[in-house]
């Protein structure tokens, strides 16, 4: 094996390991083209100034200030830019439900979303549900109460979607709790424990 190959390739990955880790400290507004994008995508912002790109985001209730790329997605601003890393990367392209947030009090799915479309719009992640204090939003309480995740990855986007559903249907009925959740894909398959647990929330409530 070429030693300095080796040293390339851990060099390197110190190099990402920093970076990543100096986004979600600072939130600085710093981007990286291997790690955030795919394809000639970030060209797009490549020439213009940082002023131009600035937007001011409502997220959970505070407004961040935050550099944005065209193409770049809610689920890397989120995660990447403003440290909030309860917002769960899964497929990246629409399907499993990890990344749900709330915009305008509506789950939506964060790695489809432009967060340039959505800037001028409230904008809820996990870690905007609990009240002032630590106390945990009903929803939150009746998971814990109902030991509804397993590992827990899928939980956050779980939450999001339960919480949307009971913003317009406070007494849903079992059936359409699940037809709710259908878009959150849970690996393992503790799809009867999330039910039960949305059900004990309507009580919370």
């Amino acid at each position: 094996m070429d030693a300095s190959k080796g040293r390339s390739r851990s060099s390197h990955g110190l190099s990402r390991r920093a970076f990543i880790q100096g986004v979600i400290a600072a939130g600085a507004a710093v981007s990286s083209v291997n790690y955030l994008f795919r394809g000639n995508a970030l060209g797009q912002g490549a020439g213009r100034g940082v002023a131009e790109r600035l937007l001011t985001l409502t997220v959970n209730g505070q407004q961040r200030r935050v550099d944005v790329l065209d193409q770049e997605t809610l689920l890397m601003t989120l995660r990447y830019k403003l440290g909030l890393t309860g917002t769960k990367i899964g497929c990246d392209r629409g399907e499993c439900g990890n990344c749900t947030v709330l915009i305008d009090d509506v789950p939506v799915y964060a790695c489809s979303t432009l967060t340039r479309i959505v800037h001028d719009a409230p904008i809820t992640t996990i870690e905007g549900l609990a009240a002032p204090g630590g106390r945990l939003h009903p929803v939150q309480q009746a998971f814990v109460e109902e030991l509804g995740p397993q590992c827990g990855f899928c939980t956050p986007g779980q939450i999001i979607s339960a919480v949307g559903l009971l913003k317009v249907n406070r007494k849903p009925t079992r059936a359409e709790i699940a037809e709710a959740l259908a878009g959150n894909v849970c690996r393992c398959g503790a799809y009867d424990h999330y039910l039960n647990a949305v059900q004990r929330a309507t009580e919370l409530i």
